[in-house]
């Protein structure tokens, strides 16, 4: 039997107030980094633990892996990151309060942008300093390879090959993987994992900082599913 779980990162400052946060590196809230922790408690609670640790390279991602650990009582466990984990990239929404953005586009259309597989958000220009390029953090990367935007399609399309590549040799060695990620780039891997259609994706959403625990045959399909 072989074990994954996934974990969303706990509320963060934007999540907070509300705004598109994508790329922006928002850190957890006071509520987040609680939560974080609370979700360890409940992993220890169940006598699950974990090998190995795969994040984003934002901070709240990486700061909900730590908090996690801690309250599971193993500070020790190698956490790795990579970009390919990070949010879906909203675009030109980013930063802006989705209230607002409401007002200004519509509900429909931002609801369209937010919960369809193949629509994207309007495009950053590359001059725009929220462009990942501008990003020290991204430095070695192609800005070729950097999204302006993108739809949880595109947001598929970067995480899957990272899962297949990075993940599944894990899980086929017997390590116990957790993912602390976001809820856009969980979203790709559920569908992936459980084969879910581009519609029924719309209607999945991921809760912050509740660990999501895969039971997988040595075929790695699916024979258990649980939140804690």
């Amino acid at each position: 039997m072989h074990r994954l779980i996934l974990l969303r990162h706990g509320e963060s400052i934007w999540n907070h107030q509300n705004l598109f946060t994508g790329w922006y590196d928002s850190d957890l809230s006071s509520a987040g980094k609680e939560q974080a922790f609370q979700a360890g408690r409940k992993l220890k609670q169940a006598d699950i633990t974990c090998d190995v640790v795969l994040t984003s390279v934002l901070s709240r991602s990486i700061r909900t892996a730590w908090l996690a650990l801690d309250g599971m009582g193993n500070i020790s466990i190698p956490v790795y990151h990579h970009w390919s984990l990070n949010e879906r990239h909203y675009g030109s929404l980013q930063g802006m309060n989705k209230d607002e953005a409401r007002k200004k586009f519509g509900s429909e259309q931002v609801n369209m942008w937010r919960r369809s597989y193949k629509h994207a958000p309007p495009s950053l220009p590359e001059d725009d300093k929220r462009h990942p390029m501008w990003d020290p953090r991204y430095k070695d990367i192609d800005p070729r390879n950097l999204p302006a935007t993108e739809s949880l399609e595109d947001t598929f399309n970067r995480t899957i090959p990272f899962f297949k590549n990075k993940v599944t040799p894990l899980l086929v060695a017997n390590q116990t993987v957790m993912i602390s990620a976001h809820g856009n780039s969980l979203r790709t891997i559920i569908k992936h994992l459980m084969n879910i259609s581009d519609q029924q994706i719309s209607s999945i959403n991921v809760p912050n900082a509740v660990p999501i625990v895969y039971e997988l045959d040595n075929s790695l399909e699916i024979c258990k599913q649980h939140e804690l």
